[in-house]
């Protein structure tokens, strides 16, 4: 026999020793012959290979697979070496732990891509933070030129020196940075305050000394900056205004003085809370009683401060209630009706609008004081007084001077009229404005024989209903107008005519009853007071006036 025969029967023996030796273990077990039958049809159908597949073929498809397995894994662990290259490199740079993976077994596809998502978010907190680093570090240098101050420790010479790329980005180092930032900050700020102390007191004290314009531009540069030569310099001017201040301690208690007086005016003082600072008179100037004055001023500031808001809003209403006085005095002067510029109808306009605003001002202010007064638990106080209560006796104040002012005008006119009815005046109407009927003025009208004159001064109102006063003369003969001239009425008096007047002087004092006027060498020509409407001053007129009839005036 050949030795493929051989070989192939060879094959064929250890098939059957197999199939018996499986035969004796299903029986041992106890499989049920079912069982058996299938499990044998099983071994038929793979020794029989019906795909068509031989054992070589079998052979080479599976080294082919193999050689593709291996291809795999070298990729996969090629990726793996790199991942944690990478890893490492930013475990370094970030203090944090690597990604846990055992780096001699194969990974699977799902592992690496753990590892690359873990890997890019480490990435983008690396950037995150090595910027926050840069931006930290630009600002501590800044606060170090500032504060003209060197790196004193290790951890400051690696921040402002070393590489920024080879700066440790760990989260106790960030947390490091900020603290160092904010102690520099906190030291500038703290050199910034000093400085601005300074300059403040500088200020107060150039003031008040009238230190020239030349000695303070000196100092310019220091007035800006905050570093530590500014704040030597700044020290030195204050002990230097400080010596002259003591040297002239009268001009510098008065200027205080003066600065007292401004906001006792802006915070609205009483007489009475002024009287309390008793050193505000006191004339022995002394250092004692400028630390006094001082301290006062700085009270006032910071009272002033704390209560801005409200005092600007009654210095608001102030304003405007001033504004308003003014626009309702000239309301009430009669020159206002010669202008010719439109001003008339602003201010007219300016008067109303502030009649309603200022009860709305009024309302808002009432609003924040009593907030106030709830939180603070005090009176708000103006002028030793309620705000509500020193608005009312304002308003009130104004209403009595109008009221006095009006019975001014009424007992002046009062008086003129009484001085026009005893020396023969007559009080005159406007031209623009004659009663209905009257005839006009300088015209002789001819009525049953009669001659009725009437002139500019005929017209007297005595009555609350207006009465005026017209003369009516009959017709004198021819021969009697030739030697008397026809008068108005307080027109070209004569010595006669005045000697007349104090006669009727003498018996309106004496015999004559309120309101009749008589002579005594004449009856039958008289006056007659009739009551007709009038102009608008006989209007102001009759309204101060009491009805006084009918008066006969002897001519």
């Amino acid at each position: 026999l050949s030795s493929s025969e051989v070989h192939a029967a060879e094959s064929v023996a250890y098939l059957n020793r197999a199939l018996v030796r499986l035969q004796d273990i299903w029986e041992e077990i106890g499989i049920p012959e079912e069982q058996r039958l299938q499990r044998t049809n099983d071994v038929h159908k793979h020794i029989k290979e019906e795909d068509g597949c031989t054992m070589l073929q079998m052979e080479k498809n599976s080294r082919t697979r193999l050689e593709v397995m291996k291809e795999h894994k070298k990729q996969r662990m090629e990726e793996l070496k790199g991942l944690v290259v990478r890893d490492n490199e930013l475990c370094n740079i970030m203090c944090t732990t690597a990604f846990c993976i055992d780096q001699d077994s194969i990974p699977s596809l799902k592992q690496l891509e753990e590892y690359h998502a873990y890997l890019d978010d480490l990435t983008k907190e690396k950037e995150r933070r090595h910027d926050e680093f840069v931006s930290i570090k630009k600002e501590i240098i800044a606060c170090m030129n500032d504060l003209e101050q060197n790196p004193e420790t290790s951890f400051e010479v690696d921040v402002m020196c070393e590489d920024e790329e080879a700066f440790c980005l760990s989260n106790d180092n960030i947390a490091a940075l900020k603290l160092l930032l904010s102690q520099l900050q906190d030291r500038k700020a703290e050199n910034e305050c000093i400085c601005s102390n300074f300059r403040t007191k500088i200020q107060e004290l150039w003031e008040r000394l009238q230190i020239p314009h030349e000695e303070r531009e000196a100092l310019s540069e220091h007035m800006i900056m905050s570093k530590k030569k500014n704040i030597e310099a700044l020290q030195t001017e204050v002990q230097r205004l400080e010596v002259l201040k003591m040297q002239s301690m009268k001009s510098v208690i008065e200027a205080i003085r003066a600065e007292i007086a401004l906001f006792w005016e802006r915070c609205f003082y009483s007489q009475e809370q002024q009287q309390a600072f008793v050193a505000y008179h006191d004339d022995d100037f002394t250092e004692e009683l400028l630390n006094l004055h001082e301290a006062e001023v700085r009270t006032l500031k910071q009272y002033y401060a704390d209560h801005k808001e409200l005092f600007e809003g009654v210095t608001k209403w102030q304003e405007n209630w001033t504004l308003y006085l003014e626009l309702d005095k000239k309301a009430n002067d009669p020159s206002r009706f010669n202008n010719r510029g439109g001003n008339l109808l602003k201010e007219e306009k300016q008067r109303a609008d502030l009649q309603k605003s200022l009860p709305k001002l009024e309302k808002n202010l009432k609003i924040q004081i009593d907030a106030w007064e709830q939180e603070h638990g005090n009176e708000f106080l103006l002028n030793g007084q309620k705000f509500l209560e020193y608005v009312e006796q304002q308003w009130n104040h104004h209403h009595t001077e109008k009221e006095k002012e009006k019975l001014e005008r009424q007992l002046k006119k009062t008086k003129q009229i009484q001085e026009d009815l005893l020396y023969g005046t007559a009080v005159r109407t406007p031209s623009k404005r004659r009663i209905p009927g009257t005839p006009t003025p300088g015209k002789v009208r001819k009525l049953n024989g009669t001659s009725t004159i009437s002139t500019p001064n005929s017209f007297l109102s005595v009555g609350l209903g207006g009465t005026v006063c017209q003369s009516s003369i009959q017709k004198p003969p021819l021969s009697a107008s030739k030697g008397f001239g026809l008068r108005a009425p307080g027109q070209g008096k004569t010595p006669r005519a005045l000697d007349r007047n104090k006669e009727n002087i003498s018996h309106l004092d004496k015999n004559t009853p309120s309101g009749t006027l008589r002579s005594q060498d004449t009856q039958d020509r008289t006056f007659t007071f009739n009551s007709i409407a009038g102009s608008y001053s006989e209007f102001a007129v009759n309204v101060v006036l009491h009805p006084i009839g009918p008066l006969a005036y002897n001519a």
